[in-house]
């Protein structure tokens, strides 16, 4: 462990660094794997292409990681747009490190094992199928804990896809299997790493949900083909007192941008709530790119406002850029907060809204200024159809205040 540490300890003080190396990711298929709570381990497939590029895969979901550094027996792998990396040892074929997020202070074990397929070994045969929508209670009898979201899967034999969709966002493409009346379900994204291990009957499951190694708590859930969550769009709102929403925080050149500015005047903006953090906050602001350059020229603008877990402002001005290069936005976005994301703090930024409850959060203003719309979280690519009617829903509403 001594060995592993000061290896661990050297890439850190060196990952900008390139160098010749005997060691390299081999080509092929990888079984990753994430040290959780009680025992549990975490898993994820990745597929090695060449010594500096790999995917991840997740259901339908697919990453691509093109930052992979190597040094002497070890190999630094930065996952995309996010701060999180792989700080690994080889062992023959085979990893053995820690995924690093330094600004949270958050390091999970794992192990990759070379050759190998299963995302989860099913050691039975599947005597339920989940197919269909289940009404989840996370944290149940925990009052300040508890909320509810959908639960939405498809079964094929044995292999379970789905999310889980809350009022704040999704859990990401889940996969997994059904062993025996044991539901398992994972996703790795960059950012976040999920597991869901439940015992299901015939319309109930009771489990577990595990983030990382430094969180979990439990669930359960029913069948329900007819559950729908609360509105997204009742949420948040402007408090009583307030009739408009304002804004002033620095871009990356340390010039003070408002709402105010004559680049919003006379125009219909939508103003995101967002953090580079975010892997919901990236499916959004990938879909608001591609939205914004096809409407830019138009009476139209966006801006982004990012709260940051990154310690100092001049790291967290480098996560935004990471993200700009990546996505290449090309609307501003500002720093509303470092060092820390908790959502009362960032209320106090934003005192006009009753609360922040999600990131992300969108703020649609018409051409007066006027608030219109507050739709908090975001239904992403995992959603499916819920996903389709969100885009649907957005561009048809900014086509309304565009003709007004």
């Amino acid at each position: 462990m001594t060995r592993l540490l000061a290896l661990l300890a050297f890439i850190m003080l060196t990952k900008c660094q390139e160098s010749t190396t005997e060691h390299q990711l081999k080509s092929g298929i990888y079984r990753a794997s994430l040290h959780t709570q009680d025992g549990y381990e975490l898993p994820f497939i990745f597929k090695v292409e060449a010594p500096k590029r790999l995917k991840i895969y997740n259901a339908e979901e697919v990453i691509e990681v093109d930052e992979i550094t190597y040094r002497n027996d070890s190999v630094l792998i930065t996952t995309p747009v996010f701060e999180g990396y792989f700080a690994a040892v080889f062992e023959g074929d085979n990893l053995k490190g820690q995924f690093i997020k330094e600004s949270r202070d958050l390091v999970v074990d794992f192990e990759a094992e070379f050759n190998q397929e299963e995302r989860f070994k099913a050691n039975a045969e599947p005597k339920q199928d989940v197919s269909g929508v289940w009404e989840t209670v996370f944290s149940p009898g925990i009052a300040e804990d508890t909320y509810v979201a959908k639960g939405i899967f498809k079964q094929d034999n044995g292999k379970v896809t789905g999310t889980f969709r809350t009022t704040t966002g999704d859990y990401r493409f889940l996969e997994g299997v059904m062993d025996g009346d044991s539901l398992k379900l994972s996703a790795f994204d960059g950012s976040h790493a999920f597991l869901f291990v439940a015992q299901v009957k015939d319309s109930t499951l009771e489990g577990m949900f595990y983030s990382g190694n430094h969180f979990k708590e439990p669930f359960t859930a029913k069948r329900n083909a007819d559950f729908e969550l609360p509105n997204t769009d009742t949420l948040t709102y402007l408090k009583e007192g307030y009739d408009t929403f304002a804004f002033s925080f620095p871009n990356a050149e340390g010039q003070m941008l408002s709402l105010s500015d004559e680049r919003f005047k006379d125009k219909v903006v939508v103003v995101q709530i967002m953090g580079t953090w975010c892997p919901n906050c990236l499916d959004e602001s990938k879909y608001y790119t591609e939205f914004y350059r096809a409407n830019k020229d138009k009476d139209f603008e966006m801006v982004a406002l990012a709260f940051e877990y990154a310690k100092t402002k001049a790291k967290a001005f480098d996560r935004i850029a990471r993200l700009q290069n990546k996505l290449q936005i090309e609307y501003p976005i500002l720093l509303a907060q470092y060092g820390g994301t908790d959502k009362d703090e960032a209320q106090k930024k934003l005192p006009m809204l009753n609360h922040v409850l999600s990131y992300p959060t969108s703020i649609f203003i018409d051409k007066q200024g006027k608030v219109r719309k507050i739709h908090t979280g975001f239904n992403g690519p995992a959603t499916g159809d819920k996903y389709l009617e969100f885009k649907a829903e957005f561009e048809g509403f900014v086509e309304q205040l565009l003709e007004e």
